[in-house]
């Protein structure tokens, strides 16, 4: 008796979503899209930015003419594990002291 009474109103709450979904359709909403907007105030030279307040230098990213190289490059992946280990290990041995605590 429950499961035909809760199928039954399984049912009607369907029907009324359904037609919940059908009238918010017909309202005439499409989809649409608003502009593209630029960085900075795109004043017609395509660069999506105002040079004068651009805070990159040109060449930033620019690995191969990096100064001291082979002293950065091996010094900052170290740096990265390091961090990487180091707060995990940290974290559990903190969790660890704090559970057995209390």
């Amino acid at each position: 008796m429950a499961l035909n009474s809760g199928l039954r109103s399984a049912s009607n709450l369907f029907k009324s979503s359904q037609q919940l979904v059908s009238k918010s359709v017909n309202r005439g909403r499409g989809i649409h899209s608003t502009g593209v907007k630029r960085m900075g105030g795109d004043h017609g030279h395509g660069h999506g930015h105002d040079d004068a307040y651009y805070l990159h230098a040109k060449h930033m990213y620019n690995l191969d003419r990096m100064k001291n190289q082979k002293l950065q490059v091996p010094f900052a992946v170290l740096t990265a594990v390091g961090i990487g280990v180091t707060v995990p290990i940290f974290a559990v041995v903190y969790q660890q002291k704090k559970t057995a605590s209390a």
